[in-house]
């Protein structure tokens, strides 16, 4: 079983990914929880205010009030990750078979929240969200937190079997491309990445 520390750091800004209406959350997304433990852990995270649109997706926060990631958010990305270059000839992630098994299995983020750290305010990004329905297209607003560039988080990988952890460092290079959270598309969530300790 092999072991890294990394710290990651933000290039762009990472938009908040969680439900501000608890009742939204607790049907949809913390009902995907492994057990109810874990599923009111993660509706008391999102500490919903008010003041604030239902509809806008916020970073969860601890008892303190800092906000943090969640561990499967960057088991998500290595996911995302891993199903990209897959269809990059010659890459690690290429030959990987049921490769969403295998990490979710086989590959482990130590810390269950991940605290992210980082100088100066949350800021809000709007946007408009266009789709192409039967009826034409409809265009909506989304709304997120956001978490400025240059911020940081440090976690642990670990992975069952040795040779995966090349994939890892993989995955976290591809961060500089695509990066976590909401709208990646746009470059929102890129990241470096460094390995310590």
């Amino acid at each position: 079983m092999k072991e890294m520390r990394v710290r990651i750091t933000l290039l762009e800004e990472l938009l908040g990914t969680a439900s501000n209406n608890k009742d939204i959350h607790s049907e949809f997304i913390a009902s995907k929880a492994p057990d109810a433990k874990s599923r009111e852990e993660e509706i008391e995270a999102i500490g919903v205010d008010a003041e604030v649109e239902k509809s806008m997706t916020v970073f969860p926060k601890d008892e303190n009030g800092h906000v943090f990631y969640w561990d499967y958010q960057i088991k998500g990305f290595m996911k995302d990750s891993c199903g990209m270059l897959r269809k990059v000839t010659g890459t690690k992630s290429s030959g990987m078979k049921s490769y969403k098994k295998s990490i979710d299995g086989l590959i482990f983020i130590n810390e269950r929240r991940i605290p992210i750290n980082f100088d100066g305010e949350i800021g809000n990004c709007q946007r408009p969200l266009r789709a192409q329905t039967a009826q034409g297209e409809r265009i909506s607003l989304a709304n997120s937190e956001t978490i400025p560039a240059g911020a940081t988080m440090e976690f642990t990988v670990q992975c069952l079997v040795d040779a995966d952890m090349n994939a890892v460092r993989e995955w976290l290079d591809y961060g500089k491309l695509r990066g976590l959270g909401q709208w990646r598309n746009s470059g929102k969530g890129r990241f470096s990445w460094e390995e310590i300790g």
